[in-house]
């Protein structure tokens, strides 16, 4: 009898709140490895239709269940349930015209009730204060259109089980592109939306030139009036620097990695920025726990290049189990079999193998690996093929040789399913050593990092002292209690200098057909002008897309460094009973 999976109780909570099976009164009926199973047995079923691949199923679990690899939220939510929505992310297309706007809206609140994301590009839409032919009225523009799918969002909620996501895409060359980059300057303002500009070369090249570029209206093609493209980019960073939105979407280095030119450009992205997709496209995702792929003597490339593999298989399996909500999805996702398989627990590995986040030891590790998977993702894809078949649009496609899927790898963020495996996300430094999540339902799950914990017990640095010192830091940097070579490997966010924090991003992006999300995690003090330059820098490393946070700059924040805790120096978890308490209610 195999044993249950270990999780942490932070990992337990979540699994029990959004993803475990209730009853009509919210009763849990299942445990995680029953989850797994469900998932497994659901995923594999797809290959009898095929009538190959026998056994995989127990493959399938045994990966989850060992937490090597899992899949997206949506798939892990509602495999083999009477929702079967096993996609996260979805682009919806928006035509100017009332009819358009409104059925984007819909679409858009019935993708998000079955736990996807949405994202829209509202570059076709006629700027504030265009003529409305048919009524003789005057257009309110895209920004205004933008409340009412935000308002949409906030009434769904996503069941309670997904916090409603959107991403809002406008073109640097639309007439209304200044009140679109300050539209979250409110921080009360488009709470369900990720903004992100589309920037063309010739926009940062002339930017960087300081000259002019030109408005156009979509609705007619004319031109408008010319801009200081130094100035918008100014005005972008700047709106950045105060709250984190916008983000850039470099649109061009997107669509020269689009493998299906013929079918039409890319426009938007799903809410997090990985996955570019055509209208009505949809992908899921799924990935490889780094950490789990480590051994006494280093990386197991043989582990990996299994779990890439069966990652690979699994994914192209959830295409054809997945019930898609909207036909159109279910036409382009069938044709182009879009996958994005990523890997989260980055950060642990650095740790493990003795080095800095940003050195160029780290970046010389992380083009070994990306490019490792991006060759065993597709021989996988390839093998499918040559039992399968390719994907039906690959005929005008840019991909030569058979092949399953358009696209193999995508870097998700891994919010969720980093906390359950008990890794660092995506592929993300550590935010800070002690910190607290903030989830959607306004609780807050608060731990210290458990590979932290384990090597402050095997050193024999971990006291009750120095756990009270990190409350209420990012960094442990100046923690002299602390081992030099350790402080040395456990960088936090904010000891990372931004630019190697791009360099990260842009090593793995060149391997990653899809796109990369990460953050680029600033200090409070930071001007905007470094904003600025970071747009410019990740433009001409090649990156698809980027997002800054400056520290404190919103509300909410997901993520802060915990404060006035005390945790137990048995499992990392904080205790919040009495002072002198010095273990949880979990380790007695």
């Amino acid at each position: 009898m195999p044993r249950p999976t270990a999780f942490s109780p932070n990992a337990l909570q979540v699994l029990e709140r959004r993803y475990l099976r209730k009853d009509e009164n919210g009763r849990v009926q299942e445990t995680p490895d029953q989850m797994f199973r469900r998932v497994a047995a659901n995923v594999a079923s797809v290959n009898e239709r095929y009538g190959d691949r026998r056994g995989e199923e127990e493959e399938f679990f045994e990966a989850m269940s060992s937490l090597e690899f899992l899949p997206n939220s949506p798939t892990l939510m509602n495999a083999g349930t009477n929702i079967q929505q096993l996609s996260a992310c979805f682009v919806i297309p928006v035509e100017d015209s009332i009819e358009s706007i409104y059925d984007a809206i819909k679409y858009g609140a019935i993708v998000q009730q079955t736990g996807g994301g949405t994202g829209f590009s509202f570059s076709r839409l006629r700027p504030e204060g265009d003529v409305v032919r048919s009524t003789g009225g005057i257009a309110s523009g895209p920004v205004s259109f933008m409340r009412v799918f935000d308002a949409a969002t906030n009434a769904i909620k996503q069941g309670g089980r997904r916090r409603g996501a959107n991403m809002g895409v406008l073109k640097v060359d639309h007439p209304d592109i200044e009140r679109f980059i300050s539209a979250k300057d409110d921080p009360a303002s488009l709470p369900n939306f990720n903004l992100s500009v589309a920037v063309t070369d010739e926009f940062m090249e002339r930017a960087v030139r300081d000259e002019d570029y030109d408005l156009v209206n979509p609705r007619s093609g004319a031109k408008v009036r010319s801009i200081s493209a130094s100035y918008i980019l100014e005005r972008l960073a700047t709106s950045a620097w105060r709250g984190g939105d916008p983000g850039v979407l470099y649109i061009d280095a997107v669509n020269r990695g689009n493998p299906t030119p013929a079918l039409g450009p890319i426009e938007a992205t799903n809410p997090c920025g990985e996955v570019p997709l055509l209208p009505f496209e949809a992908c899921n995702l799924g990935s490889v726990n780094l950490g789990r792929m480590i051994e006494d003597d280093g990386l197991n490339w043989d582990k990996l290049a299994r779990t890439v593999d069966l990652g690979v298989r699994f994914l192209d399996n959830v295409i054809d189990a997945n019930r898609y909500p909207l036909p159109q999805t279910a036409e382009v996702v069938t044709g182009n079999r879009k996958i994005g398989l990523g890997i989260m627990g980055f950060a642990d590995l650095l740790v493990r193998m003795g080095l800095r986040y940003g050195s160029s030891g780290s970046i010389d590790l992380a083009e070994r690996i990306i490019s490792f998977i991006r060759r065993a993702a597709e021989a996988a894809s390839l093998s499918i093929a040559e039992s399968r078949g390719s994907f039906p649009n690959i005929e005008g496609s840019t991909i030569e040789g058979p092949r399953r899927n358009a696209t193999l790898l995508s870097i998700a963020p891994t919010g969720t399913i980093s906390l359950i495996a008990g890794c660092s996300s995506g592929i993300e430094p550590y935010y800070a050593v002690s910190y607290s999540r903030r989830m959607m339902e306004g609780q807050h799950f608060e731990e210290v990092l458990p590979l932290f914990m384990a090597v402050g017990r095997e050193r024999g640095f971990l006291t009750p002292e120095l756990l009270r010192d990190m409350s209420g830091t990012q960094s442990i940097q100046h923690l002299e209690s602390v081992p030099r070579d350790v402080r040395e490997v456990f960088v936090t966010a904010h000891d990372v200098p931004p630019e190697e924090q791009v360099d990260m991003q842009a090593t793995f992006q060149r391997h990653v057909d899809n796109a990369v999300s990460k953050t680029i995690n600033l200090p409070p003090q930071v001007a905007w002008t470094d904003v600025r330059d970071i747009f410019v820098l990740a433009h001409r490393r090649g990156c698809k897309g980027i997002t800054v946070y400056r520290e404190g700059s919103k509300p909410g924040q997901v993520l802060t460094a915990a404060r006035n805790a005390r945790c137990c120096p048995a499992c990392g978890r904080f205790i919040h009973g009495e002072e002198g308490a010095m273990q949880c209610d979990t380790c007695g």
